[in-house]
């Protein structure tokens, strides 16, 4: 077991458990999908539901669904009342997800999108107190753009994997998701709309308020 794989374990055993509908959706993930690792886990998931239940957001749009572990996390921590809307891309997961939304779960209900969140997302009404960002790492910058101007004062966007397994810091990487990402890193960094700092959980998470 290497350095990284002993301090997750560790981090794991010290915070609160998984629950065990999202352990059972975890393995389900591991088992049936490609590109399992693109589901956020324990750890990231603890935290998604913590930020949630601090910010008290009455509405949330995600950005990239995957198998739905991350959209039951932030819809765990929302308060009553509030509503979550998540965004896939992948029409062939609309018919396990709708399944999956539709049974019960703690917290917020969860609307289903299918299609391209840069057509769906200005098409959705209202504006918006937490955004996740999860979905193209192409399109980041882009889909920043749009949010930003749709969210409340003191909204928090969410962006995953910000780090990119290492390879944003690396000089030596230059593939097209990696340099996207350092787009939308550059970006954030020199935009005076917001405030943002970066945490290196797994494969980076930057925690962006707008002002």
């Amino acid at each position: 077991m290497n350095h990284e794989e002993l301090l997750d374990d560790y981090i794991s055993a010290h915070i609160d458990a998984e629950p065990e509908a999202l352990h059972r959706l975890w393995r389900r993930t591991y088992s049936r999908h490609v590109y399992p690792r693109m589901c956020s886990g324990h750890v990231q998931g603890r935290l998604l539901a913590m930020l949630a239940a601090i910010v008290r957001p009455r509405r949330v749009v995600e950005l990239g669904t995957f198998t739905g572990y991350s959209a039951l996390c932030l819809a765990e921590g929302m308060p009553p009342g509030g509503e979550l809307h998540t965004i896939e891309i992948d029409d062939e997961m609309e018919p396990e997800l709708l399944e999956l939304f539709a049974q019960p779960h703690p917290g917020a209900p969860v609307t289903l999108h299918t299609g391209d969140a840069l057509e769906i997302l200005p098409q959705l009404p209202g504006t918006w107190d937490m955004a996740f960002i999860d979905a193209n790492k192409r399109l980041y910058t882009e889909y920043y753009e749009l949010l930003v101007p749709r969210m409340n004062p003191g909204g928090i966007i969410l962006a995953d994997n910000t780090l990119w397994s290492g390879k944003v810091p690396d000089p030596e990487a230059h593939d097209t998701q990696t340099e996207a990402l350092r787009r939308f890193n550059d970006r954030v960094a020199a935009d005076p709309r917001v405030s943002k700092v970066i945490l290196p959980v797994r494969d980076g998470l930057t925690v962006i308020r707008v002002l």
